[in-house]
């Protein structure tokens, strides 16, 4: 089985700017796509930034400009550095990867959800 681990959440006035770390655990192979998504009070979960394991982005528009994905496959982590933080950016903010993990010899695709961080932006 594979944990996927978030951190660097928490409170930013507006304008300010937050980390946060995703970090995979498990008997892993390899990794190909990560990424964050949110979820805001009373509103469905949104896709915000993914990555490929050939490095290949994609970003919601309201986070381009201002958000950036990146990741260390050496440590099996993914970042997302928010830049230029706004209200309505406020969320639990989630991870997500599809990860090849290996069971007592078999390998395993399977995607995976870290339990979210919060992110609270106050104007």
């Amino acid at each position: 089985q594979v944990q996927l681990v978030e951190s660097g959440g928490g409170l930013v006035q507006a304008g300010g700017s937050l980390r946060l770390s995703c970090a995979a655990a498990g008997t892993i192979f390899s990794i190909y796509r990560m990424g964050w998504y949110r979820r805001a009070p009373g509103k469905q979960r949104e896709l915000v930034a993914v990555i490929t394991g050939t490095r290949n982005t994609n970003y919601a528009d309201s986070v381009k400009g201002r958000f950036t994905i990146s990741r260390d496959d050496a440590l099996n982590t993914v970042y997302l550095q928010m830049n230029s933080l706004r209200p309505e950016d406020t969320a639990v903010y989630y991870c997500n990867a599809d990860v090849t993990d290996v069971r007592r010899g078999v390998h395993y695709a399977m995607n995976y959800w870290g339990n979210g961080t919060l992110v609270t932006v106050s104007s």
